[in-house]
């Protein structure tokens, strides 16, 4: 999959320029509907065998990616055959009304190296490589919070937990901020609130709390290449839902999912483009006579990892990236 590394980070690039055409505008579904467009056809301009197993949309019945679509421009012969899950506007409200932290993000894997999670909840809990084996998501957030301080070497005061801003939490956020910990909350987009919790420097400590459950698995797929953990259960609120589970590979409510189990491949990427301005890549910049991007391009396979920053500036007569390894 090395040679895909730069194509998949174009089909990146290209969702996150149309969607930042529509930055402000108030239309988060025509937001989703132009970066989706345009993933579809940067990932069909590139020579792989691709098939969508986490998709976008579903929930709010916008144009999506829909799973099982198969990707890539498959002329020749002998063609990596690649898992991909995409969310190609994630915070669609952040788009909407010009606000931070809108990304274009993918995941990719080989054949069957992704969890195909169903499109329901997922209770998460992501740290970074210091605190591996250190947590537990079936313990009390005061005991997890007690361990992380002291692998992390700091005090419970001083940690900060990035959580989504949800009625759901008043209880975790309260419970969290009574032991001393700082809380920072996100109004959406839990992929990048799980990627600043494994990012180094970003000043977050872990994510907590419940989202999406596809986000969960491409959340999982950046964590497996900088060596972080993500532990997860699938939340059951429905009587449908509970149904999707079962019939969606054998998924089950009761167990505990960590990064090998929704991530199992060997050679993993996950790649994000900046919309707006965010926590951890910057937005697209409309220049005279071009575009100004940057990315975050993460790679593991069973010899390497790589990580970097891209800053890639497209004008009419010039592409010049500038790469900027993070770790």
């Amino acid at each position: 999959m090395d040679e895909l590394i730069f194509g998949f980070l174009k089909v990146t690039q290209e969702a996150a320029i149309a969607a930042a055409k529509t930055v402000g505008l108030g239309d988060k579904k025509y937001a989703d509907k132009c970066a989706t467009e345009a993933m579809r056809k940067a990932f069909n301009a590139i020579p792989f065998k691709g098939k969508v197993v986490i998709g976008e949309g579903e929930r709010d019945k916008a144009p999506m990616l829909y799973i099982g679509e198969k990707l890539g421009e498959r002329s020749q012969k002998n063609l990596a055959e690649i898992d991909i899950a995409v969310d190609p506007l994630e915070n669609t409200n952040a788009a909407a009304k010009a606000l931070p932290n809108a990304i274009s993000v993918m995941a990719a894997s080989e054949k069957g190296g992704l969890l195909g999670a169903p499109d329901i909840y997922m209770e998460k809990l992501v740290v970074g490589p210091k605190a591996t084996e250190k947590i537990d998501i079936t313990a009390p957030v005061e005991e997890n919070l007690k361990n992380l301080a002291k692998t992390l070497g700091k005090k419970v005061t001083d940690l900060r937990i990035v959580i989504l801003e949800r009625d759901r939490h008043q209880d975790l956020i309260t419970r969290i901020r009574k032991v001393g910990s700082k809380v920072k909350l996100i109004p959406d987009g839990d992929i990048l609130g799980g990627l600043s919790a494994i990012v180094p420097n970003t000043g977050v400590d872990a994510l907590v709390g419940i989202g999406a459950a596809p986000e969960g698995v491409i959340t999982a797929a950046a964590v497996f290449c900088l060596g972080g953990e993500i532990q997860a259960r699938f939340v059951v609120s429905k009587e449908e839902e509970s149904g999707r589970i079962v019939s969606a590979k054998g998924l089950d409510t009761k167990r505990v999912y960590k990064t090998r189990d929704l991530i199992s491949g060997n050679q993993v990427l996950f790649c994000c483009t900046g919309v707006t301005d965010g926590d951890v890549v910057q937005g697209v910049k409309f220049l005279e006579g071009g575009v100004e991007t940057q990315s975050l391009v993460i790679y593991k396979n069973q010899k390497e990892t790589q990580a970097f920053l891209v800053n890639s500036v497209k004008a009419k007569v010039l592409e010049k990236l500038d790469i900027n390894p993070i770790l």
